[in-house]
């Protein structure tokens, strides 16, 4: 394995104050970094980058954030202070026994704050999980791309998460929702080895190229793949 996860990637119209809102909902510090604006991650917390784009949100977005909460006045706080911070309550269908609070950002991307309750995401930390549409065989690229376990592959669904614990990646498998012509989020990936050569074993673990989507210009230069399911993903140099 010689890719790391840096980031997910949002397309944003106001990036400064995007990245504020979400440095204050996660208590992490803003930074200028590869023509974006990060939340840096750590060993078991997957980062946050927004990066200025024209592009409109037309649907419902391929990740969407979970966070946990440790107990009933817990969950209220970051609700409360989510909206105070400038959320705002979404309605995708959710059913009140479901238990989970679903909200928007500023820009209308979806999270959840997700009961105290959850097995699934104990012990994950307090981003612990982003929930994807996508199929089996994206989960099991991305198993392969990161070195991370397949921590749960059922149903077609599946999950990945770092060896050291921490944010899961999870795909909840068909129906997937049709893909708009470009995702206004991305997974960012670095690199220790050379450049081609991960390039290279990206495209043999079933990446492929998309060469007529440069985003060179905002994202610091690298090279833009897209998985088995068409979702793109940036390599940094």
């Amino acid at each position: 394995m010689s890719s790391t996860l840096v980031a997910v990637d949002f397309d944003a119209h106001r990036p400064a104050e995007l990245a504020r809102f979400w440095g204050s909902v996660l208590d992490r510090p803003v930074e200028e970094r590869a023509g974006g604006l990060l939340l840096a991650g750590d060993q078991t917390q997957v980062g946050l980058r927004f990066v200025a784009s024209p592009s409109e949100k037309t649907g419902p977005n391929r990740i969407h954030l979970h966070l946990t909460s440790t107990d009933e006045g817990d969950m209220e706080r970051v609700v409360a202070e989510a909206i105070g911070l400038g959320a705002s309550h979404l309605d995708v269908g959710q059913l009140p026994e479901e238990g989970h609070v679903v909200l928007a950002d500023p820009e209308g991307n979806e999270l959840c704050v997700i009961p105290p309750d959850s097995s699934f995401l104990a012990g994950c930390g307090f981003l612990g999980e982003l929930a994807c549409d996508g199929s089996r065989a994206v989960g099991v690229f991305w198993s392969e791309v990161l070195g991370w376990p397949l921590v749960w592959d059922q149903d077609e669904e599946t999950a990945i998460q770092s060896p050291a614990g921490g944010t899961k990646v999870a795909w909840g498998g068909p129906p997937l929702a049709p893909k708009p012509t470009t995702n206004r989020q991305r997974l960012l990936l670095a690199t220790t080895d050379d450049h081609e050569s991960e390039v290279g074993r990206l495209l043999s673990l079933g990446a492929t190229r998309v060469d007529d989507w440069d985003l060179a210009g905002r994202e610091g230069g690298g090279t833009t793949l897209a998985d088995p399911d068409g979702n793109e993903l940036r390599l940094l140099p």
